[in-house]
Formats: structure tokens, C-alpha cells, sequence
């Protein structure tokens, strides 16, 4: 039997790059570690088998259930995102929840949610500075923030909205600090530990949501929103969902479909606008299908450049580096043979950088998704398998509203001097000083 190849370090050694300078950090180990490596993390008791090539993707996202929970190997998350997490479940009680979230986001409502996510983008572009710079991330932070709270959430404007806005804006800006990403530093140690002031706007948040959740089950109020459908769903045994349940599920979809989403559309647009042909080529297209100048949701959607473009965008810089299974049985992957409790996972960031999958890997290239069509263990920014991210349409489809409303809406260009690097904001990689551009004015 072989033997996994992998640094014998302490993980005190690697945590700091691996948390601090990620992809130099993978690279390297990719470089000396064809396919697959291993690696030691504090959080884990047993050192993790990092793949990175796409067939033993492949068989990792083809395990069943009792084969390999990803719930385990997502239990950093617990304090934040709660028990009932959908990230949290295995076996049995993740596939109930999944079925109970998945109709909300897909198929024909869609369209309502993109009248949405336009109006809010075109709102937020208004009030953009015309001629300096300024970090756009914060504004795409407010816009998928926006979006939550309306189309998730089903909040309109009021109080509730606000008061719910604010501390929501503080718990995400607060949880960003990687070394939250370690159980040493998810203790509270003192009243002005950042943990500690984590742990009590998470309560005022959740106060919040809770009287949501109970005053439109007592009410019977319903609107155009996931919320309102999550709250009539109903299980095979025909028990809807319970408040505790409702809550951890709003709080993933919010942590999963906001600083995601948002970071994502920050290195879409240093892409974009690196490349005038790009651009013009997409405006061209949102013509060509009809999508302007009302910008239908409908024709937006069928934008196939466009389509091509939030993929690459996704490929090149995926803001969740790796996914993750612990294995609940003796079983070979790879051509290794693993043990009962080894944490398998599998690099995004690294199968969507192989020169023999993507050729030119490193350069933005949308087209590559026009000429070919890649398997799921080969373009995998939501991981795969039955863990498939369940909001990978709803991103998907935001991303294009947006991106589409900011190319008809906005003059923006890179600024000419500092470039960006990747810095660390959680589980994400974002753009470093917050993505910088320049508005020159406003599209008429």
C-alpha cells in the first residue's frame, strides 16, 4: 500500500500560509506534490488528504451518505451557522433539508427575483462617486446583502429591515477574521474579545428572526420570498420546518449567497474591465438578446458570453478554496487506501488550475466555457455530489443580473496605479483594499 505523500510538519507550521497566503501556499504544494498531498490541521485529528486531481474528485463527490459526511468536515462553521445548518446535517436529516430547500431556488421564480436584483443594483449604482476611486466591494457587499434581506428574508423596508441590516453587517464584518477558522479562538474570553461581540450581535440577529419567523406563522403573511416558501414546505411526513431550523437555514443561505456572492462580482469586474473587447463584446451581446436598454431578466439570462463569463470568473478565482468529506469507512480514493475518519478533500483551487484541464490556466478566458462544456468534478466552485451546493442556480443567475445592470448602468475602468492581490476574508478570497475602480459617469 502506499503512502499518501505530504510535509510531516506540525500544523502550526503551515496553519500561517495556508490562512494568510493560501493559493502561493497550494501552488507550491501542487508543484511538489502532484494530485494529491496531505496536510495537518489544528481542527482535525486525523491529517487531511488534499486531492487535487479531477477523477478522484470524481469519486469523492460519488459517495453516498453513509460513505462520507461533509457535515463533519464543515464543524468550524457550527457556532455561526447553527445545528441545523444544511452545511452541518448528514445522512438522513441533510437530504430531508435538502429537499426542503431545494424548490425555492430554482425554476420560474427566478425571473421575479431578477426584477429584484436589478432594481437594487441600479439603486446602488445612483449613489456611486463619479471620478474617484473607491472600493466596490463594500457596494456589492450592500447590493447581495440587499437581496438577502428582500428575497430571501422577505423584509421590506421599515425598522425591522434596518435594525436587522445593521447588526447583520456587523456579525459578517466581525466573522471575516481567519483565525475564527481555528476552535482555539471560538471561545468567549472576555467582553471585548471579537468573539465575544460576535457571539452577542449573532443573538440580536437571532432575536430578530425569530419574531419574524413567529409573527408570519401566526399571521399567515406570505410574499414573493424563500422565507414565505420555506414556512408551508413540508417533509415527506408532511412536518414543515421548525423555527430553529428556519433560522440556521436563513443564516447559511445568508452567509453562503452574500460575501460569496459579492466577492465573486469584485474579481469578475477587475477581469472585465482589464479587457476592454470583453467588455464591449458583452454590452454587444445584452443588445444583441434584447436585454437593453429596459434589461429584462429573461434575455439577461440567455446571454451565452455572459453565461461564459461568471463561470470563468468562478474558475479562475473560486472564492471557497476546497470541500470536504471525513470518511465513515475503509475505502481507496485515488489509488490510496484511507482510513475510517480520514477528512478527504478536494481542491478547488487547484483542479481549476490544471494546465492539462484548463490550458492557459492562469488567464481569464470566458471563451473556454463557450467552446467546451466541463464535467461537474472538473468546474466545481460549489463543490459536487450530493453536497452540490443547492444555491449554485440562484448565484449563477444573481451574478448575471448584476454584472449585466453594472455594464449598462455604469462607466467604470481599473484605476491606474496598485494592483490587487487575494486576502483572506473568512472561508473566502477576496480582493485585496476592497477591489478598487473608478466611475467615469454613469451610462445614459
Amino acid at each position: 500500500m502506499s503512502r499518501v505523500p505530504g510535509l510531516p510538519l506540525h500544523p502550526a507550521v503551515t496553519l500561517l500560509p495556508f490562512l494568510y497566503r493560501p493559493f502561493p501556499f497550494l501552488d507550491a504544494m501542487a508543484k511538489r506534490y502532484p494530485d494529491v498531498f496531505t496536510m495537518r490541521f489544528p481542527a482535525m485529528p486525523k491529517p487531511a488528504v488534499i486531492f487535487h486531481h479531477p477523477d478522484a474528485a470524481k469519486e469523492i463527490f460519488a459517495l453516498g451518505p453513509d460513505d462520507a459526511h461533509a457535515g463533519q468536515a464543515n464543524a468550524v462553521l457550527r457556532p455561526l451557522l447553527g445545528n441545523a445548518s444544511l452545511l452541518l446535517l448528514d445522512g438522513k436529516e441533510h437530504l430531508r433539508q435538502r429537499k426542503l430547500l431545494m424548490p425555492p431556488l430554482h425554476g420560474e421564480r427566478m425571473s421575479s427575483y431578477g426584477a429584484r436584483m436589478i432594481a437594487l443594483t441600479e439603486a446602488s449604482i445612483a449613489a456611486w462617486p463619479e471620478r474617484e476611486r473607491f472600493p466596490v466591494h463594500e457596494r456589492l457587499q450592500a447590493i447581495t446583502l440587499d437581496v438577502i434581506l428582500r428575497v430571501v428574508f422577505g423584509i421590506g423596508e421599515g425598522e425591522l429591515f434596518d435594525r436587522l441590516r445593521e447588526r447583520l453587517v456587523g456579525i459578517l464584518d466581525l466573522a471575516t477574521s481567519p483565525l475564527f477558522l481555528l476552535p482555539w479562538f471560538q471561545k468567549d474570553r472576555g467582553p471585548l474579545t471579537r468573539w465575544n461581540r460576535l457571539a452577542r450581535a449573532l443573538q440580536e440577529a437571532d432575536e430578530m428572526l425569530y419574531a419574524e419567523i413567529r409573527r408570519r406563522r401566526a399571521s399567515g403573511e406570505r410574499g414573493d420570498d424563500i422565507l414565505s416558501l420555506l414556512l408551508d414546505a413540508r417533509d415527506e411526513q408532511g412536518e414543515p420546518m421548525t423555527d430553529g431550523e428556519l433560522r440556521d437555514e436563513l443564516v447559511t443561505l445568508l452567509a453562503a449567497g452574500h460575501e460569496t456572492t459579492a466577492t465573486a462580482l469584485s474579481w469578475g469586474l477587475r477581469w472585465i474591465l482589464a479587457s476592454t473587447s470583453l467588455r464591449a463584446r458583452l454590452v454587444r451581446e445584452l443588445e444583441t438578446e434584447g436585454a437593453l436598454p429596459n434589461l429584462a431578466p429573461e434575455r439577461i439570462a440567455r446571454c451565452a458570453l455572459l453565461d461564459a463569463t461568471t463561470r470563468e470568473i468562478l474558475r479562475l478565482q473560486p472564492v471557497v478554496m476546497m470541500v470536504g468529506r471525513v470518511l465513515q469507512r475503509p475505502m481507496r480514493i485515488g489509488g490510496y487506501d484511507l482510513e475510517e475518519g480520514t477528512p478527504a478533500l478536494v481542491s478547488i483551487y487547484l483542479i481549476h488550475r490544471r494546465p492539462d484541464l484548463y490550458p492557459d490556466p492562469t488567464r481569464f478566458d470566458p471563451d473556454r466555457f463557450l467552446r467546451q462544456r466541463f464535467a461537474p468534478h472538473e468546474w466545481l466552485p460549489f463543490g459536487g455530489g450530493i453536497r452540490r451546493c443547492i444555491g449554485l442556480a440562484f448565484a449563477l443567475y444573481e451574478m448575471k443580473m448584476i454584472l449585466a445592470t453594472i455594464l449598462a448602468r455604469a462607466e467604470l475602468r481599473l484605476p491606474l496605479f496598485g494592483k490587487v492581490h487575494e486576502v483572506r476574508r473568512g472561508v473566502t478570497i477576496a480582493p485585496s483594499r476592497g477591489m478598487p475602480v473608478v466611475m467615469e459617469r454613469r451610462a445614459s
